[in-house]
């Protein structure tokens, strides 16, 4: 069977981005980079919405790096009803349902599955507690005026285990939790 781990790039107020903030909301430093690098050469299959594919494929040709052509080429799913093909090598366009896909891409062997941003998929995978692990990237900034994207908007009450923890340039957090059903609170 294949792990699913969604991956998240937050503030501290929950929100995935800032109407003016630019990527990694301008955290990026040498652990986090290391982080990103190391993180990316696990054997890992992805799984990407439309949103998230069509804004890093619009990405000026500067911003095209060695992680971006590796990013491009990794084997994967694109969820989409209107897109019909992918500029990126490794993705196939899949316009049937993402819960009933992944829940047959679990039940196979294979690299761990992980999205990529995507949080429309994330918040569906969830709620059909099909996610093995959440790991989120806690950015410390607040964003009450310009965040957009709560990442957790629509999604019901869920406890979640610590797995791991680690703090990188002495500012960002990676948290990487198991999902665990209801939080406690609930008996």
């Amino acid at each position: 069977m294949s792990e699913l781990v969604c991956e998240l790039i937050v503030s501290l107020d929950g929100l995935a981005r800032g109407q003016r903030s630019p990527g990694y909301f301008g955290y990026s430093g040498p652990d986090f980079d290391d982080w990103m690098k190391t993180n990316s050469a696990v054997p890992h299959r992805m799984l990407i919405g439309r949103k998230t594919y069509e804004m890093l494929n619009a990405l000026p040709a500067e911003a095209k790096d060695e992680g971006w052509e590796t990013m491009t080429t990794m084997p994967g799913w694109l969820f989409s009803k209107t897109l019909k093909s992918a500029d990126w090598k490794g993705l196939k366009v899949i316009s049937d349902d993402l819960v009933d896909f992944v829940r047959e891409l679990k039940q196979k062997d294979g690299p761990e599955l992980r999205t990529l941003g995507s949080l429309s998929l994330v918040r569906q995978l969830l709620i059909a507690g099909l996610v093995d692990r959440l790991k989120l990237v806690v950015c410390p900034l607040i964003l009450p005026k310009t965040g957009v994207e709560p990442t957790f908007e629509g999604l019901p009450d869920m406890g979640f285990d610590l797995v791991s923890n680690k703090v990188l340039d002495g500012r960002v957090l990676l948290l990487e939790y198991r999902p665990t059903g209801e939080p406690p609170y609930s008996d």
